[in-house]
């Protein structure tokens, strides 16, 4: 019988610069959202690393939930 051994690629993970980058915001918002539970990550002795996947998807809900302006 043979089996084979199934692993998950590690999910991408991002610095708080490149998650600024794909937010468009600065790297202080993103320490802020980290810090209040809005964006969960990874610690890593002194720095932080965020998944790209939970930051694509809170990007999403977040316009979802933006109001549209009619002009």
């Amino acid at each position: 019988m043979c089996t084979r051994l199934v692993t998950q690629a590690a999910p991408s993970l991002l610095t708080v610069s490149e998650t600024a980058a794909v937010m468009e915001v600065s790297k202080h918002t993103v320490y802020r959202l980290v810090h209040t539970g809005h964006l969960p990550a990874i610690r890593t002795d002194r720095s932080f690393r965020l998944p790209r996947v939970t930051v694509l998807e809170y990007m999403r809900e977040l316009s979802q939930q933006a109001p549209v302006n009619p002009r």
